[in-house]
């Protein structure tokens, strides 16, 4: 049975104590090492998601007991922030220090948390719940903050304006990130399933004239693809967030 953290007490982080790299006493399970656990934990919760994830479903694919893999991790939570700070090093992360301009760098900082969000969907629903104070993630926050140091911004205004672009991000990328595992589990590609929910919407008596106006807005917009027209919102609305930084530069 897995291990949680109890919900009437605040739970810590694999991170404190030594907990990332303490193992229990005993003799190691042979061929397994955390590693691996790591791996095909994000493996399994890309294919099946956060809600089927289970310590014994785990163990069934490692081919070992559920107590082997206790041997590397105290808890599930454990593991689980574990598997968040491994996939958070899959972001390439632009060099503050470069001589490279503060937007482009913003750019690329967006594009590869929307990526990582689109790529993983359980890693939405998972940030915020841990500390995750993990090295990958430190790296992640350390560049970012940098990065936006860098606009010309007062320090007072800094944590303002990395959450208006990183949780516009973070939303962004979690929508999408829904909208690929919803056509997944209904065996489509995420074009057939839009067709299909937008038909069945517009079906609906209720819905109509919001769903005309919908449709003619989404056609002044253009694209042929869902995949398309995401790139393409996304891209305005991450302008929008730069222009308005450099606004918010000029007033100070």
């Amino acid at each position: 049975m897995a291990k949680a953290a109890r919900q009437d007490q605040p739970r810590t982080s694999v991170w404190l104590g030594g907990k990332a790299h303490r193992r229990r006493g005993g003799g190691q399970p042979s061929g397994l090492d955390r590693a691996r656990i790591i791996e095909v934990t994000v493996r399994l919760l890309d294919a099946e998601g956060l809600a089927k994830f289970s310590m014994r479903r785990l163990a069934g694919e490692l081919n070992v007991t559920a107590m082997s893999v206790y041997w590397y991790v105290d808890t599930k939570d454990d593991l689980l922030e574990l598997a968040l700070d491994e996939v958070m090093g899959e972001m390439r992360l632009p060099d503050p220090d470069a001589d490279e301009d503060w937007r482009d760098q913003v750019r690329a900082l967006a594009w590869e948390y929307r990526t990582l969000l689109v790529r993983h969907p359980w890693v939405s629903a998972l940030v915020g719940v841990f500390l995750n104070i993990g090295p990958h993630n430190l790296a992640f926050s350390r560049v970012v903050q940098r990065v936006v140091r860098r606009t010309g911004l007062p320090a007072k205004r800094l944590t303002s304006t990395i959450s208006a672009v990183f949780q516009f991000v973070y939303g962004y990328g979690t929508l999408e990130g829904h909208l690929s595992a919803r056509a997944k589990a209904g065996g489509m590609t995420v074009d057939e399933y839009f067709q299909q929910a937008l038909s069945t919407v517009t079906a609906a008596p209720q819905a109509a004239d919001v769903i005309q106006e919908s449709q003619e807005i989404m056609a002044a917009r253009g694209g042929d693809t869902v995949a398309e027209m995401m790139e393409r919102d996304f891209e305005f609305a991450l302008e929008l967030l730069i222009a308005g930084i450099e606004a918010m530069v000029d007033r100070e």
